[in-house]
């Protein structure tokens, strides 16, 4: 398997050697969506709660006399079938929306995104980015001249300069091999690596 090298204008310079067990898998849809949510659940917290209908604040008075109104029976304005009323089944603060994935799914759904990105084109390899100073605005015009508007950085080392450089700008994210999630791997149209992180990545899912 081999994956493009990008030069400094974003254009295919040579190629460089990729594991086939990383970047060369069939597409496991299922999988893929399996793991995507479950990193998508495990992000939420539980902190939302509604009130039952002991919780709300309302009269406990008969709203009306039992018969003779035409209406429906009601013992007090707290009933859930009423506006304003409590849930029948509230949310309460301590839901938990975790769902767990075995380290061997994780791993093959993480290779099965990683190849197909590679066959769709959207996987690349790059030299290291170094930056002299932690200034947004040259790393932002870096991108530019390679036409990348959506990026994706995965790099072995990232220094102080470049994780300051990067931080500000809205569609670019660098992180290291251990930090890629399958969510932003979906997500960014261009996924950029450095040699380093495919020896990383092929330790991690191989």
């Amino acid at each position: 398997m081999q994956l493009e090298l990008l030069n400094e204008q974003g254009q295919a310079a040579s190629r460089v050697d990729a594991p086939e067990t990383v970047f060369g898998r069939e597409y496991n849809q299922a999988l893929v969506h399996q793991i995507v949510v479950a990193y998508q659940a495990n992000a939420r917290q539980g902190t939302r709660a509604q009130k039952d209908r002991s919780q709300v604040r309302h009269s406990t008075k008969k709203p009306f006399r039992q018969k003779g109104t035409g209406n429906a029976r009601a013992g007090m304005t707290s009933s859930p079938l009423w506006r304003g009323g409590g849930r029948i089944f509230p949310n309460l603060p301590n839901e938990n929306f975790s769902q767990k994935v075995n380290k061997k799914m994780y791993r093959a759904g993480m290779a099965s995104i990683f190849s197909q990105l590679a066959r769709d084109g959207r996987l690349a390899v790059i030299d290291p980015i170094k930056v002299d100073s932690p200034k947004t605005k040259p790393l932002a015009a870096r991108f530019k001249a390679m036409k990348l508007d959506s990026v994706l950085v995965i790099a072995d080392e990232i220094d102080e300069n470049l994780y300051l450089a990067s931080r500000n700008l809205g569609r670019v994210l660098v992180v290291e091999p251990r930090y890629a999630d399958p969510v932003s791997l979906v997500h960014f149209k261009k996924v950029l690596l450095t040699r380093g992180a495919i020896d990383q990545l092929k330790e991690m899912y191989a």
